[in-house]
């Protein structure tokens, strides 16, 4: 084994220190006890703190440095620059977040909630419409009610239905209600006639139609018609009777530059008219009469009383446009 690899061991004492180290010293004290024993870091006997020991040098190692207060906290920047919130700040942002949180679930509630709309005893046939088109946009209606604004083409639609009456002077006219005037079933949103120079036009463009030159059988004709329970009112523009069959055909006229006809109309317009007359629906015919251009629609398919009926019930709403003119 080489020298260096030895373990370090002390030189053997003298007997003669030995017995120094050994002898009493005044006051019955061993000298070895005399010995002071390196500083220990720590705590003293007494409960003082003891500091570590200082190296040559001066130096202190970092891991035996006296403990120091711990620092003030810091604000730190967020990657995007900001400054984190102060508390009292947090505590408002908080506040705005419940603020923000009931008015949401307000806003949530509100748009869940249904409200029924109860449908009134008696409607005019144009409500009907109405209803089978956007029942939604319906119920808005009668749960909020607007007034309506002046409408100078429904005025000139009425004028030009009670001219189509003048016509035939010779008919028996039921008396009218204020809001039972010739062509006062149209639609406030769509202007039928422009002016009165669009007025003039339109009585030439009546003339040059087949039913000019027929009689009526009635004009303006009111109805009454129960359906699921409730009662639908309304005026047919004209009937006209066949002279060699006797049938009836029910007509609207529309005066506005589109096609706007529901069949929905003349389905409860012939409904209203054959039970009238104690006959069934199949005997009687229903048009629509565009008196700009003279053209005659005639629809295929009218609903029955159960399709009606069921649009009162809520179980169908067919989506035609309507156009109660």
């Amino acid at each position: 084994m080489s020298p260096h690899a030895l373990p370090h061991q002390r030189d053997p004492q003298s007997p003669e220190e030995a017995a120094a180290a050994d002898a009493p010293v005044p006051g019955g004290v061993p000298a070895a006890a005399l010995t002071p024993a390196p500083a220990q870091h720590g705590a003293a006997p007494d409960g003082s703190p003891v500091p570590a020991p200082v190296p040559e040098g001066g130096a202190r190692p970092a891991d035996a440095a006296a403990p120091s207060r711990a620092p003030a906290p810091r604000r730190h920047r967020t990657p995007s620059g900001a400054e984190p919130l102060t508390p009292e700040e947090a505590r408002t942002v908080a506040s705005w977040d419940r603020d923000l949180d009931a008015l949401a679930g307000e806003l949530l509630r509100a748009r869940a909630t249904t409200r029924d709309v109860p449908l009134p005893a008696s409607l005019s046939a144009s409500q009907l419409l109405r209803l089978a088109a956007d029942p939604d946009g319906f119920a808005a209606e009668l749960a909020r009610p607007m007034p309506q604004p002046p409408q100078p083409a429904a005025r000139r639609g009425t004028r030009f239905h009670a001219w189509v009456e003048s016509r035939f002077e010779e008919l028996p006219l039921p008396l009218l209600g204020p809001d039972e005037l010739p062509g006062g079933d149209v639609w406030a949103d769509e202007p039928e006639i422009a002016d009165e120079r669009d007025l003039a036009a339109l009585k030439e463009a009546f003339s040059r139609t087949p039913y000019a030159r027929r009689t009526p059988h009635r004009v303006e004709a009111p109805f009454q018609l129960t359906l699921a329970g409730r009662v639908v009112r309304g005026r047919i523009d004209a009937v006209y009777r066949d002279p060699g069959t006797g049938a009836y055909e029910i007509v609207d006229w529309k005066t506005g530059r589109r096609r706007t006809g529901d069949p929905l109309q003349l389905a409860v317009y012939r409904l209203a008219w054959a039970e009238q007359h104690g006959l069934p629906p199949d005997a009687v015919t229903a048009a629509f009469v565009y008196v700009r251009t003279g053209e005659v629609v005639r629809p295929a398919h009218l609903p029955v009383r159960d399709e009606l009926e069921r649009i009162l019930l809520g179980e169908t709403a067919p989506g035609a446009p309507s156009g109660a003119g």
